[in-house]
């Protein structure tokens, strides 16, 4: 499996931060070639979501559900924890986001994920790791500049 960290800080303030990153439907506006629908779960996308992030073109698409196992919103002092788990027969794994307040006022997030793609030998791991650190650091970075 790889195992990737994406650290961002941000000028909007913790609650902001957690409501953009965690309003699922908008990981759709920064994904290239994705739609995803929430299928199941509580209005507010805590415990028990489930969602499907369905990627890619025709016969090349893949579904990549997930579930919603923790949420903690952020409260004064305390960070936020999001614990995602992919349920997939192609992408399979778990990604954590947390979300503290920040310098002046904004907020820091970590995204944290191990995730293993069906079919990828183990020997590729660092570059499935390389690239998703690549992509999740710019879906956090979108997420968090878009209102």
């Amino acid at each position: 499996m790889a195992l990737f960290v994406v650290r961002r800080d941000s000028v909007v303030g913790a609650d902001e931060a957690w409501r953009r990153l965690t309003a699922w439907e908008r990981h759709a506006d920064v994904v290239p070639l994705t739609r995803i629908t929430v299928v199941a779960g509580a209005a507010d996308g805590g415990v028990g979501t489930v969602f499907v992030a369905r990627s890619g073109v025709g016969v090349l698409a893949f579904d990549d559900p997930m579930e919603v196992v923790v949420w903690r919103p952020p409260v004064e002092g305390r960070a936020g924890v999001c614990r995602l788990l992919k349920r997939g027969s192609f992408v399979t794994g778990w990604a954590e986001i947390e979300v503290r307040s920040g310098v002046g006022g904004g907020s820091r997030v970590v995204w944290r994920e191990e995730l293993r793609v069906r079919g990828v030998p183990r020997v590729f791991d660092s570059l499935v790791g390389w690239v998703a650190r690549w992509m999740f650091g710019r879906v956090v970075r979108l997420l968090l500049v878009r209102t």
